[in-house]
């Protein structure tokens, strides 16, 4: 079980150095910092699993202006190096704005959000394997590693490495003593803070079946893709319109029932005038005839 992180750690941030006033006056904005990368396009799951990594993550309490996803954007996080930043695969803050001054972010700049990640997510590939998993040391005169920045600089509350490759979800817990691995027997991992949890899913997302990271709620349910949704929303149109055919087709079947009954009341009304006529005609007649008796001196009395 993970221990519940104080809220203060997801909303204050305080830089590793001083921040000078002659300095803190000349820092850089989001509008000055380079927010563009002239590698190479990425590969399609780098593009895919964050994006499923975004759909799904819902917290319950943060409605979607107060929560912010990100895909290899800058973090610039040293305001005594501003040209300093990491670009992680994948990232989520909470309690901060979707827009920053009701504008999509260039990049993330910690000395202007002051809130760090609650968690950052890496995707492993050959190339950055051992950086994403602490295992390189920091080079002299070069930028920290990205395992130092994440757990010693800005002190993120979860790191979840996933490869694809191996389908292997590892998810590091920020501890008074650093990063301590957990134990993912079913590869899965619940954060009370947010009432999500993030797990290994087997699935098809944008038609392709693989095994995907992807959020889970409090119930265990994974939570369900914008498509998912206008899926279940056709469903559920398509079965309302089944039951309004239903009822309509019943209503007819009622209203044709009632319309035979009406006419079976008529024909009985009818049936039962023509009787009405036939036993006047009769008595007429009978009353004709014994008219008739009478004038022939016959008393039909006396029959």
């Amino acid at each position: 079980m993970s221990a519940v992180i104080p809220l203060e750690h997801f909303y204050e941030w305080t830089p590793t150095h001083s921040i000078t006033k002659p300095l803190a006056g000349k820092l850089p904005t989001m509008y000055d910092l380079p927010f563009e990368h002239p590698e190479d396009a990425l590969d399609t799951f780098h593009i895919q699993q964050p994006k499923l990594l975004s759909e799904t993550f819902v917290p319950p309490a943060y409605p979607a202006e107060k929560r912010f996803v990100a895909t290899d954007l800058y973090l610039y996080y040293d305001p005594d190096h501003t040209a300093w930043y990491k670009r992680p695969d994948w990232f989520a803050a909470v309690g901060v704005p979707h827009l920053y001054q009701g504008e999509l972010r260039y990049s993330y700049v910690m000395w202007q959000e002051k809130v760090k990640p609650l968690i950052i997510v890496e995707l492993l590939s050959v190339d950055t394997e051992a950086e994403d998993l602490g295992r390189t040391k920091r080079k002299p005169r070069r930028p920290p590693t990205k395992w130092e920045v994440y757990e010693q600089i800005l002190k993120v509350p979860y790191y979840a490495v996933f490869s694809r490759r191996t389908n292997h979800f590892q998810l590091f817990q920020l501890t008074p003593s650093g990063y301590q691995e957990v134990s993912l027997p079913e590869k899965r991992f619940f954060i009370p803070e947010i009432q999500l949890g993030l797990g290994v899913w087997k699935g098809t997302y944008d038609e392709v079946d693989y095994q995907w990271l992807r959020w889970y709620d409090a119930t265990g349910k994974w939570v369900p893709t914008a498509m998912e949704l206008a899926s279940t929303a056709m469903e559920f149109a398509s079965k309302e319109q089944h039951r309004a055919t239903q009822a309509e087709h019943w209503a007819t079947q009622a209203e044709h029932r009632a319309t035979q009954a009406e006419q079976q009341v008529l024909l009985e009304q009818q049936r039962a005038t023509q009787a009405e006529q036939q036993v006047w005609l009769e008595r007429h007649r009978a009353e004709q005839l014994a008219a008739k008796l009478r004038e022939l001196g016959i008393d039909p009395g006396s029959w």
